[in-house]
């Protein structure tokens, strides 16, 4: 099975150090990490390729599936799956460029992703969001995440533990 994913308008391919000037420009934006959990205020270059090459190696042990998502040839976001071990489920996340919202990308892109962790064999995923981050709420019901709980989660970009809403959805083919 291919590494790539194509949707409709985007190409999911995995992360790669080309993508770290990009990736930082749009993460460095307060819109963007504020609604993050691991994103920090400032993120360098170099912190930035230094997640990159973590996330490369975890993809190797089937930890992590990390995906830039190409429109037009531009990264407009990143979306991923991770989980702490084989046989747990996937944790699903997301962000996107504040240019790229309200266009549908970020549902394209997870629908695609689900399906190709869903082909493999993949039954159950886990996902949620800020309180105060509904659009991204919206995204996960379109995808049929259900609410599964509310939580205080920190928030490096924050720098405080924020609520959020924990969800959950079981594979269509499951």
């Amino acid at each position: 099975m291919s590494d790539e994913i194509r949707t409709e308008r985007l190409l999911l391919r995995p992360v790669g150090p080309v993508d770290a000037g990009p990736i930082t420009q749009v993460v460095q934006n307060p819109r963007v990490y504020r609604m993050l959990a691991s994103v920090a205020p400032g993120q360098s270059k170099a912190q930035t390729l230094g997640w990159i090459a973590g996330h490369s190696a975890a993809a190797v042990s089937d930890r992590e599936h990390i995906r830039a998502m190409i429109l037009d040839g531009q990264l407009v976001g990143v979306i991923g799956a991770n989980r702490k071990a084989a046989g747990l489920s996937f944790t699903i996340g997301y962000w996107l460029s504040p240019s790229a919202w309200g266009k549908g990308l970020t549902t394209e892109a997870a629908m695609a992703l689900l399906s190709w962790l869903e082909q493999r064999g993949e039954t159950a995923f886990l996902s949620g969001h800020f309180a105060d981050n509904p659009a991204s709420g919206r995204v996960l019901q379109k995808l049929g995440f259900m609410r599964a709980g509310r939580s205080k989660l920190f928030s490096l970009g924050r720098g405080e533990a924020v609520d959020h809403f924990d969800m959950a959805r079981i594979a269509r083919n499951a």
